[in-house]
C-alpha cells in the first residue's frame, strides 16, 4: 500500500495535520500565532545547516526551531518587545537560511519544496517520521494538558496552583519545534505557521470546549490535507498551497455560519 505515492502524500498529510492541530489550539489561545511563524521561518537555517554539514534536514530543522523558540522567549524577558524581536528574527532567520543555500555549490536543493512542501514526494522513512512526530506532540501535550491550560488562563493561576508557567511555556516550544520540523515536507516553510494557526481558528467557532476544540481542530487540518491533496492532483496545482487555500475556505465558512447563527 505504501508504494503508491499518493496513499504515502494522504498519511503524511494527515499525520502533520494531527501535530499541528492541538498545538494550533494553544497558539490561537495565547497568542502565538507570529511566535509560530517565526519558529518555522527559522526552519530554513536549519535546513541549510544540515545540508552544509550533510545531517539529518529533520535534525537540522528541529535544533533550529528550539534555538529560535528559546532565544525568543529569553529576549522577549529582557526589555525587549516580544513582536519586535519576533520580527528582526523572523525575517532575518530566514533571509540567512537562503543565503546559506545559495553557497552550498554542488548539493542538489529543491528550494521551492522546502520553502512551499513536497508532500508527493514522501517517501516512507518520512512517514515515520512524521507519524512518529505526531505521536510524541500529542502524547507530551496529553500529558501536560491540565497545566498547558492553566497557564494558557494565566501565569498568576498557574503559580497559585503549584505549577511553573516557564516550564510549560518550554514545553510548547519543544512541541512546536517538532511540528515544525515534521511539517515542513508537506507545506514548507512558508505555510506551516498557516496550518498550525487556520485550523484551530476555525474550530474556535465550532466548539464549546478546549478538549473539542482540539478534536475538531484536528479533524478539519486532515480534511484540509486530504481535501488539498485531492485538488492538487486534479487541477494541477501546489499541493501544500493547495492545502492552506482549502483550509483558508474552510474558515471563511466558519465565519459566515457563525455569523448567520448570531443575525437569527
Amino acid at each position: 500500500m505504501l508504494d503508491d505515492f499518493m496513499i504515502r502524500a494522504a498519511l503524511a498529510g494527515v499525520g502533520t495535520a494531527l501535530a499541528a492541530a492541538p498545538l494550533g489550539c494553544f497558539v490561537v489561545w495565547r497568542r502565538m500565532a507570529y511566535f509560530g511563524d517565526a519558529t518555522a521561518h527559522a526552519a530554513m537555517l536549519g535546513v541549510a545547516l544540515a545540508l552544509a554539514f550533510e545531517t539529518s534536514v529533520f535534525g537540522g530543522v528541529l535544533a533550529a526551531a528550539l534555538l529560535m523558540g528559546v532565544t525568543v522567549t529569553t529576549l522577549s524577558g529582557r526589555g525587549f518587545a516580544a513582536d519586535t524581536v519576533l520580527g528582526v528574527l523572523a525575517h532575518s532567520s530566514l533571509a540567512i537560511g537562503l543565503v546559506a543555500v545559495s553557497f552550498l555549490s554542488g548539493i542538489p536543493i529543491d528550494l521551492m519544496g522546502y520553502l512551499l512542501g513536497d508532500i508527493l514526494a514522501v517517501g516512507k522513512s518520512d512517514l515515520a517520521v512524521i507519524w512518529g512526530g505526531a505521536l510524541a506532540v500529542n502524547a507530551l501535550i496529553a500529558w501536560r494538558w491540565s497545566a498547558l491550560l492553566t497557564a494558557t488562563v494565566g501565569s498568576d493561576l498557574a503559580k497559585a496552583s503549584g505549577m511553573d508557567p516557564q516550564r510549560e511555556q518550554l514545553a510548547l516550544t519543544l512541541c512546536l519545534a517538532v511540528t515544525v520540523a515534521i511539517a515542513i515536507k508537506v507545506v514548507g516553510v512558508l505555510l506551516i505557521a498557516a496550518l498550525l494557526v487556520i485550523p484551530a481558528a476555525t474550530a474556535r467557532s465550532l466548539s464549546r470546549t478546549p478538549e473539542a476544540m482540539a478534536v475538531t481542530a484536528a479533524g478539519l487540518g486532515s480534511l484540509a490535507a486530504l481535501g488539498g491533496l485531492g485538488l492538487s492532483y486534479r487541477l494541477d496545482t501546489p499541493t501544500g498551497p493547495t492545502i492552506v487555500s482549502l483550509a483558508a475556505a474552510m474558515f471563511l465558512a466558519s465565519v459566515l455560519i457563525t455569523g448567520l447563527r448570531q443575525t437569527t
